[in-house]
């Protein structure tokens, strides 16, 4: 009998392992509405279909999309272009940006046309050497569509999408409509601004690398301030979000891009995302991008913590590759009110040739201004260096209070 005994025990053991585990597999599948700290929900403008759906009847619309454009459900989500497809609106052409509209590109990679193998809608690359739909590719459409998550700073390049979109629609006279989503790097200012000669495709305007607006409030802003192409204004709609406002903690149900798989990279996103403007690996290649750092170069006998970066989802040629770097581990950092300069210093200063650090050009065009680099290597601390943006966050804050949406 105590053998039995101790069967039975072992079995019920193993039968609640076994539950636990399935447990915490659930907890990774996207529920049917995003988290939030509010104790209401914040309802994205995606699923406000009784404000946009008028807008669409009877119209050749276009979509520009990618995985993060869901309309929430019972069921978890169904993608905006299906959703529309089913309420029976005429969607014609789908514009993918950086990624693709399935998500699937590395960052930097060209995205080719295509066709959506789920729906037949013809897809119409805006990464790669056309990055502004054409005249021709505008011509069979009656309004175009907007909507794709932003993580809120400024490299990241969906915004400079959402603005040459809004130009070759404002060219065309085309109405657009955004579809407003949270930001969840809205809730504070910070970091360089860009001066006007280092702009780029990485940052098209003299703003903040965080610039605390979400998609529709910055589309505000580009019409506002004439920053399209010729001083143009585009025909703009922005469907509002309901029960959101900038102190909103908002957790992304599905990864805005190959390479921020959950809340700690988008908060670290700011910070070392500048990282990809040196020889410095921030996690790519790893299952944790942006939230750890490290070089081959880098002083082994400073640091505790090393890791070695190997091709995956998101990153075929991660910096670094197969080299064991070392650096900090990052992924237990609580969510971020700031930019910092800490982690880049110490990259900096524990790098034994010093010469193999920046890539200057990338840099600049990160950073949005040389004087960072500079700064870095004359041996400025962060709170320094911090010192010498709060000019111009002023001037920027200043000019965003006009074009709020949300407290």
């Amino acid at each position: 009998m105590p053998i039995l005994s101790k069967i039975k025990s072992t079995v019920l053991l193993l039968f609640l392992v076994f539950s636990s585990c399935k447990g915490q597999q659930k907890e990774n599948i996207s529920t049917s509405e995003p988290k939030t700290d509010s104790p209401v929900p914040i309802k994205v403008a995606a699923n406000r279909t009784e404000v946009y759906l008028p807008l669409l009847k009877g119209k050749a619309v276009g979509i520009v999309a990618n995985p993060t454009s869901v309309v929430f459900n019972e069921k978890g989500h169904t993608h905006l272009v299906d959703s529309l497809l089913s309420s029976g609106v005429d969607v014609k052409q789908v514009f993918a940006p950086e990624h693709g509209f399935r998500g699937t590109a590395d960052a930097g990679e060209h995205v080719k046309d295509g066709v959506d193998t789920r729906t037949g809608l013809p897809i119409i690359s805006l990464y790669g050497k056309n990055r502004k739909p054409s005249k021709e590719q505008l011509s069979n459409l009656d309004v175009v569509v907007f909507d794709i998550q932003d993580v809120g700073v400024r490299f990241y390049t969906y915004i400079a999408s959402l603005q040459l979109v809004m130009e070759a629609c404002a060219e065309n006279d085309m109405p657009i409509i955004v579809l407003d989503r949270p930001n969840p790097n809205g809730h504070y200012v910070d970091g360089p601004t860009m001066m006007k000669e280092h702009t780029s495709y990485l940052g098209m305007n003299t703003i903040p690398l965080v610039y605390g607006m979400t998609m529709g409030e910055y589309a505000k802003m580009l019409n506002g301030e004439g920053w399209l192409k010729n001083g143009n204004k585009a025909d703009l709609t922005v469907v509002e979000l309901e029960n959101y406002t900038h102190e909103s903690e908002y957790h992304l149900p599905i990864r805005p891009s190959p390479n921020l798989p959950n809340d700690t990279s988008i908060t670290l996103y700011p910070s070392l995302g500048l990282f990809e403007g040196t020889n410095v690996n921030a996690g790519r290649g790893t299952e944790f991008q942006f939230q750890r750092y490290g070089a081959s170069f880098m002083d082994s006998t400073a640091y505790d913590f090393s890791y070695v970066p190997e091709p995956n989802f998101g990153s075929k040629y991660p910096k670094e590759e197969g080299k064991t770097c070392y650096g900090r581990d990052l992924s237990k950092t609580p969510r971020m009110n700031n930019v910092t300069m800490e982690w880049i210093i110490d990259a900096y200063n524990n790098t034994l040739d010093k010469s193999k650090f920046f890539l200057t050009s990338g840099f600049t065009k990160h950073a949005g201004t040389p004087l960072l680099q500079k700064q870095i290597e004359q041996g400025m601390t962060n709170e320094e260096i911090k010192a010498t943006w709060q000019a111009d966050l002023e001037n920027f804050k200043k000019i965003r209070a006009k074009y709020l949406i949300y407290d």
